[in-house]
């Protein structure tokens, strides 16, 4: 039988280890695709590195973009990273040469997914990207073809496993923010740059990658809603902690009567519920269809492994012919997307101020509120260090954003108002 034949570019940690399933595992990998599944070329920028798998017997290429002009190769597994240059050249080159594509790049998916759906359908060829999104929890055909008998109303999760490790061991541990991403980067859970990670981009490009899926809408990246962790503080976190809480960045899709809103941001999460329960490293994805109820997926979010396994189901597919359209629907059929502000938003929110403690501070912050419709739920107020800062807590019923926002922008104009407020939305899932 005629043997697929792949191309890995780049030999990271995944492409590493997707090569040495590929070969150790060769036998039973062909029974599940129904034929052999060889890798004919890789491309590398040092050859010299020891990658724990032998290729001595595959042909290596200094261009990884020549990869895609190869008659020997069925499929091309992008491995590189980054949504232009290379891997953007690649991908679009194997595709117009009539080759199937397999990637774990989101950046690269959220950023051009609808053009290179498109050049599939042109071409007839498959694109899998189960690994571009939550490493190694199959995800992305749960939603694709799991739920497509449903109509999915919201879809949500944990999708960044390092501001995930972040915020647990701050939550643990009670040290700040930066002490703790240095040791994320030590420990290879964050980059040395870790801006992608804990601004948000991240889970955003994973977040409008689900969101098309979803709700059957072009790619809509641009309109994600995002912000980071940078901001959330050891005391932010002990306090969610006293109100039951517990602090995760969150991307969120939902289909509101303004269209899908799409957003990632730290939200307070209780404490006992399956989300708030993921801890560590760990990804987890809910989806709410109307057929199937709610749904939760959980698992390893990034690593050598787990996205190996992602990289290697969608190459069985394709070597057993098994395609479907990149986003479930043909290109024609998806929807221009209609997205809903932020701003639309209405939600219960968790404020802290740091005050000057002195009589009438409250009254001040209570009238604030008021003026603008805020209506407070709880208020904690248990240091007393007259004339020094302290925090105020309070936490609101629900109240449109613009409210909310209007009042910090007042709130912070006080005088006894010592730094810049912190909110954070209050997500009752």
């Amino acid at each position: 039988m005629q043997p697929f034949r792949v191309a890995i570019a780049g030999l990271g940690t995944v492409g590493a280890e997707t090569a040495r399933i590929l070969m150790t595992d060769a036998k039973l990998l062909s029974a599940r695709a129904g034929r052999p599944v060889v890798i004919t070329a890789v491309s590398a920028r040092d050859r010299s590195r020891d990658r724990g798998v032998d290729l001595s017997g595959v042909d290596w290429v200094e261009d990884a973009a020549a990869l895609a002009a190869r008659d020997d190769v069925d499929c091309v597994l992008e491995l590189i990273g980054g949504s232009e240059g290379v891997a953007y050249d690649l991908v679009l080159g194997a595709i117009r040469s009539g080759k199937s594509v397999v990637t774990a790049n989101k950046a690269l998916i959220a950023h051009h997914g609808a053009e290179i759906a498109g050049l599939c359908e042109t071409h007839d060829v498959g694109l899998g990207y189960e690994a571009a999104v939550a490493g190694g929890i199959p995800i992305i055909k749960s939603v694709r073809e799991g739920f497509a008998g449903n109509r999915i109303g919201r879809i949500y999760g944990i999708l960044n496993g390092t501001c995930n490790y972040i915020m647990t061991v701050m939550r643990e541990t009670g040290r700040p923010f930066e002490d703790v991403l240095a040791d994320a980067q030590r420990l290879g859970y964050a980059e040395a740059d870790p801006s992608f990670d804990v601004d948000g981009i991240d889970a955003a490009h994973k977040l409008a990658i689900l969101s098309a899926l979803a709700f059957g809408h072009h790619v809509d990246f641009e309109n994600v809603h995002i912000e980071g962790i940078r901001h959330v503080s050891p005391l932010d976190i002990s306090f969610a902690e006293e109100l039951g809480y517990r602090i995760k960045l969150l991307g969120i899709a939902e289909e509101t009567g303004d269209g899908v809103q799409q957003r990632v941001h730290p939200c307070m999460v209780k404490a006992d519920t399956p989300i708030g329960q993921v801890e560590g490293v760990f990804n987890a994805v809910v989806a709410e269809g109307n057929a199937v109820g709610t749904t939760l997926s959980y698992g390893r979010g990034a690593g050598a492994g787990p996205t190996a396994s992602a990289v290697l189901a969608d190459v069985i597919d394709l070597a057993a012919n098994r395609k479907v359209p990149v986003f479930g629907l043909h290109s024609s059929q998806l929807s221009p997307a209609r997205t809903a502000p932020v701003s639309a938003l209405s939600s219960c929110y968790y404020l802290r101020l740091m005050v000057i403690d002195r009589p009438g501070v409250l009254a001040d912050v209570t009238a604030v509120f008021r003026d603008h419709g805020v209506s407070v739920e709880a208020m904690i107020q248990r240091v007393r260090n007259p004339e020094e800062p302290v925090p105020l807590v309070l936490t609101t019923h629900e109240t449109p954003e613009l409210q909310i926002r209007a009042s910090i922008e007042e709130l912070a104009r006080l005088d006894a108002v010592t730094e810049e407020p912190r909110l954070i939305r209050i997500e009752e899932f």
